[in-house]
């Protein structure tokens, strides 16, 4: 169990704002932290990795990384930190970016072919796309089987097809070396495939908390509206299928048929529209 209870003021705005939360979070659980600008997430991510001061209590697996009385530096905390910005190491190999961790040589094999990087091991970062740049700071940060996975906003600046294919990296990682993860994200097909709870800040206050699903969904009413989105899942539920569509920063369900299912897959670019009250979704 992770048990957080901190308090630090958050700069920037009209108006000071302070960081307070008081947490709970399941070892092994993949945790979305979304909310606007200024709300205080990465603030959050960085005193969780003692990048930042604060006041209160953190507590992972029964470790105190801070109390009133101490505050446990960022390299006796086990965490792997993934920034936006990838922050490699840029005169060396995409080999020895995760040696430099850990010299551990039969994790960093495992780890670049869990990510299709072995090929590229030789490579230096400059000569990367963004996207491998990406996958060689995931790896690393896994490159000490850290307790805590934490990410800021790691895939923002990738196109649509390289984001994709990173979530599923990024989840398989999770699953298989049994990670905390929490990650910073905008985008609510993101949050959806990849967390099971999703905690939003707003003004350094967590004002929701919960399933992706239940944080997200936001069912458009019986208007008539034609809107395309992504098809994220289809659920089956008893006799009826319901998919499930991201729209802008926004998820929709709508009720489809077996048979329309069928000719459906998931990533693909559908429209959503209603007709008199019953809302239809083709391709």
């Amino acid at each position: 169990m992770i048990d957080i209870a901190i308090e630090k003021d958050l700069d920037g705005g009209h108006k000071p704002n302070k960081l307070t939360i008081e947490l709970k979070i399941e070892m092994g659980s993949f945790v979305a932290v979304s909310g606007p600008s200024g709300s205080g997430k990465t603030t959050f991510l960085r005193t969780l990795a003692g990048l930042e001061e604060a006041k209160g209590t953190i507590y992972v697996d029964g470790e105190a990384w801070l109390t009133p009385k101490q505050m446990l530096a960022p390299h006796k905390r086990s965490i792997g930190f993934v920034f936006q910005d990838y922050a490699l190491f840029s005169n060396m190999s995409v080999y020895h970016n995760l040696l430099y961790v850990q010299r551990d040589h039969e994790l960093a094999e495992e780890l670049l072919a869990m990510t299709e990087l072995s090929e590229l091991k030789s490579r230096m970062p400059h000569t990367l796309s963004g996207g491998q740049q990406q996958r060689v700071a995931l790896c690393r940060a896994m490159m000490k089987r850290p307790k805590l996975l934490l990410m800021d906003e790691p895939l923002s600046a990738l196109d649509p097809a390289m984001r994709s294919k990173l979530q599923k990296e990024i989840l398989d990682l999770h699953k298989k070396f049994g990670t905390t993860t929490l990650m910073v994200s905008h985008d609510p097909s993101e949050i959806y495939r990849l967390a099971n709870r999703n905690i939003v800040l707003e003004a350094g206050r967590l004002v929701n908390d919960g399933s992706p699903k239940e944080v997200l969904l936001k069912t458009q009413g019986s208007q008539k509206f034609s809107f395309r989105g992504e098809l994220i899942d289809i659920l089956h539920v008893d006799v009826i299928c319901v998919a499930v569509v991201a729209i802008g920063q926004q998820l929709v369900e709508v009720v489809i048929s077996k048979q329309e299912a069928q000719t459906l897959r998931i990533g693909q670019t559908v429209n959503v529209g209603t007709k008199a009250f019953a809302p239809i979704i083709n391709r």
